[in-house]
């Protein structure tokens, strides 16, 4: 099986468990936040779900700019989930349009024009879109928890299932 195969599939698999995880947010907690320099869980959950499409297209070059990321606050949890869903299919799209060797092609972030992170497109996808996201999934966990919403499993039964 070829790396953009192995990709794409986990893409896919981790957006079941981030869907699952975002269908239970209480839509009337969107604008709650755990303290003032946080997001909003809306405006986390937001992010979360449009990381994978906004930073495939970034890897599509071989350089970006290090962005400044707008965080919009959600208006519904069916406004997260229909992004969840066109950011995973349009990330495994442009995945897709790459081989293996080209994953082996070299990207920068830059800043001001200078480079500040040199490495494989391969690792920018493993790094920047896929635990990138994971590490925001485990933000939206805590946010949850918080909330004394029950957490479903991501890697095998939680607490909340047990």
């Amino acid at each position: 099986m070829s790396l953009i195969q192995l990709l794409e599939e986990e893409l896919h698999r981790e957006a079941a468990s981030t869907r699952r995880l975002i269908e239970m947010i209480p839509e009337a907690s969107l604008a709650w936040r755990p303290h003032a320099k946080s997001m909003s869980l809306g405006q986390l959950a937001l992010h979360l779900a449009g990381m994978p499409e906004t930073v495939a297209s970034m890897l599509a070059s071989s350089s970006h700019e290090v962005p400044t990321v707008p965080l919009p606050e959600a208006a519904s949890v069916p406004e997260i989930l229909t992004l969840l869903e066109r950011s995973t299919a349009a990330a495994a799209g442009k995945i897709r349009e790459w081989s293996d060797d080209e994953l082996q092609h070299p990207f920068s972030w830059t800043l001001g024009g200078t480079a500040i992170v040199s490495t494989s497109r391969y690792e920018q996808v493993r790094s920047t879109l896929l635990n990138h996201c994971y590490h925001h999934r485990g933000q939206l966990t805590v946010y949850l928890r918080l909330l004394d919403v029950p957490i479903p499993g991501i890697y095998g039964p939680s607490a909340d299932e047990q």
